[in-house]
């Protein structure tokens, strides 16, 4: 329970009715969790608006309603407070409800279009490795100590994200690193607290549409929101909208690249094919200098490292461990690399499995599900020069068509051969979505197969990889479900290698025991 004038006192506001002189027990932004004695705050969302449930808030128990517009119908025994935008006021009222937690964190954030995730895994791998706890909110998952929640959004709203910062401060943690997207600044998710450390990636044009950003200069508004709530600026160089995402900031900058001069620059890039990963090589030099390793491909892997690196220039890092984390971390999902040699080897000694098939090719996860992240993908993975390149995607249900005609377009001109399979098809039917496919493939003259069912077409492009092929599967990265006709069912790709690999080795003593 907690003093109602203690929750406003850094939230603008004006008092309507009523007294601030009030016990809260609860802070509530959701109209079906109202509670007696709680603080109702009315958010203003694209398909409902708080404010129209002010009066039966208030007859449920609340005792203070904090409002942006008049509302009608609220007894004058309960505080009515106004302020100029209810989100905002949520994520003050949040840090405060729950002790300012941030304050008690370091706080990392990362902004930009791609890079984010992997970015984010990099910094905490590395962290990690010098002793300091720390705690992670991204697009996969939040992770708190051993603890892993899967994520609902990348930024989660306002009083989630400071009761996941109370509960890592609960938990010992020294510092959190967490992907700040701009729908989080734009719906204040983020406000409340000021970030140690502000990391921008890049920028290119996404999230443009209804629901989202209204145009590219608002994308751009948002994303610079953190050069404005942050300490320090960890910026790309060698972005083209750097110059503009950082226009006005308050924050020390620092900047980081590979083709322009910075504060923290990688050159002598070299491509390294190590069989089971494909990775870079690169040197360098500025606030750091020595050579390392990133055992992920292609250019924008070194721009990863670079964010993580320049991270480390503030902490007392050792060199040893930065090169190590680099070369060990991995992100579910995004450029996922499998070791079929080692599930081979685990078939084989569950003696259900013997005998062997072809593990002399690269086969890897990745989120890629639209055509400018498909074809990202294919290029980096094209210098890399396998025998052929093999992609397998699908594309979601109820969603745009001309997604699917340039995925398979993108895929026809790059990939030595496609597979086009089902991804979530939602409330349409997968061939429907396959024929769409289809057209955009037939503009080019890339070979494709079709294999509807998802475990068969991954069973195939493992049954019929050559020597020094890379086989990526797209779409679906770290989902572990398949959407169909409005349910979620369990289906995990890493599940359908083991069940391919095992379906495609001769039967060993084990499984002719359980086949008899």
């Amino acid at each position: 329970m907690k003093k109602l004038n203690r929750l406003l006192t850094e939230l603008e506001h004006e008092i309507v009715q009523g007294s601030t002189d009030t016990d809260i027990t609860a802070l509530v932004y959701d109209n079906r969790k109202v509670e007696d004695g709680c603080i109702f705050v009315c958010i203003e969302g694209m398909n409902f608006d708080g404010h129209t449930v002010a009066a039966k808030a208030a007859e449920d128990g609340a005792v203070a309603i904090v409002v942006s517009k008049d509302v009608e119908g609220v007894p004058e025994s309960v505080t009515v407070i106004k302020t100029k935008d209810t989100r905002y006021a949520l994520a003050m009222l949040s840090a405060a409800w729950f002790d300012h937690p941030a304050k008690k964190l370091i706080t990392i954030g990362v902004t930009g279009t791609k890079g984010k995730t992997t970015t984010t895994y990099l910094i905490r791998s590395i962290l990690e490795r010098t002793g300091k706890k720390t705690g992670l909110v991204g697009t996969i998952e939040t992770i708190i100590g051993d603890k892993h929640i899967p994520s609902k959004n990348t930024t989660p709203e306002s009083y989630i994200l400071q009761q996941t910062f109370r509960e890592m401060v609960d938990a010992g943690i020294e510092a959190v690193v967490m992907e700040a997207s701009s729908q989080g600044f734009k719906l204040h998710r983020t406000a409340g607290f000021v970030f140690d450390y502000g990391i921008f990636t890049n920028l290119e044009s996404d999230h443009i549409g209804p629901g989202e950003h209204e145009d590219f200069e608002d994308y751009l508004r948002c994303k610079a929101m953190l050069f404005k709530q942050c300490r320090v600026g960890i910026v790309n160089g060698d972005d083209e909208h750097t110059k503009a995402v950082v226009e006005g900031h308050t924050c020390e900058l620092m900047t980081y690249g590979i083709d322009n001069e910075c504060d923290l620059r990688a050159s002598d890039l070299s491509l390294v094919n190590g069989g089971d990963y494909l990775g870079v090589d690169f040197k360098l030099s500025g606030v750091m200098d020595f050579s390392a390793r990133i055992k992920m491909p292609g250019r924008f892997s070194v721009y990863n490292a670079l964010c993580a690196i320049a991270v480390c220039h503030y902490f007392d890092v050792l060199v040893s461990d930065i090169k190590a984390a680099l070369e060990s971390a991995q992100v579910k999902g995004r450029i996922e690399f499998i070791d079929l040699k080692k599930k081979v080897a685990d078939a084989k000694a569950s003696g259900a499995c013997d005998g062997n098939i072809n593990t002399d090719f690269s086969l890897m996860i990745d989120y890629a599900h639209n055509a400018m992240a498909l074809e990202s993908l294919l290029k980096t993975l094209k210098e890399y020069s396998p025998a052929r390149l093999v992609s397998l995607f699908g594309c979601g249900g109820n969603r745009s068509k001309l997604r699917r005609y340039e995925m398979g377009e993108v895929s026809g001109k790059l990939a030595d051969l496609t597979v086009i399979t089902s991804d979530n098809p939602r409330f349409e039917e997968p061939q429907d979505i396959i024929n769409d496919i289809k057209t955009g493939i037939s503009k080019t003259d890339g070979e494709y197969v079709e294999i509807c069912d998802r475990y068969e077409a991954i069973k195939y492009v493992i049954e019929n990889a050559k020597k020094g092929d890379v086989v990526v599967l797209a779409g679906k990265g770290h989902e572990d479900y398949q959407e169909i006709k409005g349910e979620k069912h369990h289906m995990d790709e890493r599940e359908l290698i083991d069940r391919a690999v095992k379906s495609l080795l001769p039967l060993g003593e084990g499984g002719r025991e359980a086949a008899g």
